[in-house]
């Protein structure tokens, strides 16, 4: 027996599976459903959703650009943090959705719904990171999964379904992997990426030219900070969203940020994942090389013994939630000192440090230099090295 729902808030794609979700929701559970679209970058065709939404039966639909949003708000608040998952992943997907689910569950609150859809399935981390997000956000709300509770059990079977009530879906009945793209990057998996030994063929990707394929000429960038966060590309001003969409250009003619990993899923399996970010995979680089002349030494380490945890917690769906939010205050005071600009070279796949200046640099040439100064005493080394060394002369003699 369904449970009783008046009103449905459907995160909308216009994709096979949540277009037979808005008609299979509707014979279910007889409510009303609102569509909402997030355009975060992704780049899929927003025209026509509209109209196609309205004729399979939604009573309302939102459609909204948070291209800024998510880079401003999600994408560089992760950056301040160096944020990688297992050392690898720069989240690109786990970014995006708290973004989504918070606009679902706000739709709601605004137009009387009791209940939110999405389209995730119930072997993943999507399920985990919308259902959290909304019920932080809106503690009573009611969760339609319907990949955890519908009959159908492949994709064959939406196709058949959408054939049978004459749903206009574009998608063809062989897909060989799934995919998911936004601002920061583009993922794949599924299908033929099942097999971790198989290489993912050339033909997928869409932000990045192989690196065999790209230009046989190195490209030179400065990228400038303020506080942590990127402003400016070659001394020209952008907003969060255009820079990053600026970075994925250049660094994808470079075949810059392609990464092939095997991860561990919040929900206990491990699943391989290929990606591409080349923007993400360049301002990471760069904001390193930023903090390496801007950051205290002790300050650094503590924020880079965060860095699992703050990456664990975003990447398990825990975005809006206190110890998140208090890592983010702690990282963004670490922050406020990185400001200055760096210079990389993109070459073939490869991003290298050119330079790094800063206005107010912790590196000081005169103490570091292997020439004559004034202002160390090398001597003073002595008695710094005898002290760190106290405790294990004396651990040395206890043991003869």
């Amino acid at each position: 027996m369904a449970e009783t729902i008046k009103k449905l808030v459907l995160a909308y794609s216009g994709g096979l599976d949540t277009s037979v979700m808005l008609t299979w929701v509707i014979e279910t559970y007889g409510c009303e459903v609102i569509t909402f679209t997030a355009d975060i970058g992704q780049g899929e065709e927003l025209d026509g959703l509209d109209i196609k939404a309205r004729k399979t039966g939604a009573s309302s639909v939102f459609i909204e650009d948070l291209r800024e949003e998510f880079a401003e708000h999600y994408v560089f608040p992760a950056l301040r943090a160096n944020a990688v998952y297992e050392g690898t992943y720069l989240l690109g997907t786990a970014l995006a959705r708290p973004l989504i689910g918070r606009r679902m569950a706000e739709i709601a609150r605004l137009e009387g719904a009791d209940a939110v859809a999405h389209g995730a399935t119930g072997k993943g981390n999507d399920q985990v990171r919308f259902e959290l997000t909304c019920y932080a956000l809106s503690p009573d709300i009611k969760i339609v999964a319907p990949w955890r509770t519908w009959e159908f059990r492949s994709r064959q079977d939406l196709l058949d379904y959408a054939e049978r009530k004459q749903i206009p879906v574009s998608s063809s009945r062989h897909k060989p992997y799934s995919m998911d793209a936004n601002l920061l990057h583009v993922s794949y998996e599924g299908g033929i990426l099942e097999d971790p030994w198989c290489s993912p063929p050339d033909e997928i990707f869409r932000l990045t030219v192989s690196p065999e394929n790209a230009p046989d000429k190195s490209e030179e960038l400065e990228i400038e900070f303020e506080a942590g966060t990127p402003v400016a590309v070659n001394g020209e001003r952008m907003s969060p969203a255009l820079l990053l969409q600026t970075l994925n250009q250049i660094g994808g003619r470079h075949g810059v940020g392609r990464d092939d990993i095997v991860e561990n899923r919040f929900v206990g399996m491990k699943s391989r994942g290929v990606y591409e970010t080349p923007g993400g995979t360049i301002l990471h680089k760069a904001h390193r090389a930023l903090e390496s002349i801007t950051m205290d030494r002790e300050a650094m380490y503590l924020r880079d013994s965060m860095i699992p945890y703050y990456a664990k917690l975003v990447y398990n769906g825990f975005w809006f939630t206190p110890e998140r939010e208090m890592l983010q205050t702690m990282i963004d005071e670490s922050q406020k000192g990185v400001t200055g600009t760096v210079r990389v070279k993109l070459y073939k796949g490869h991003v290298s440090i050119r330079g790094r200046k800063a206005p107010k640099s912790l590196y000081r040439m005169d103490f570091a230099t292997f020439d004559g100064d004034d202002v160390y005493n090398q001597y003073d080394a002595e008695g710094f090295i005898k002290l760190n060394a106290l405790r294990l002369r004396i651990r040395a003699m206890a043991g003869r």
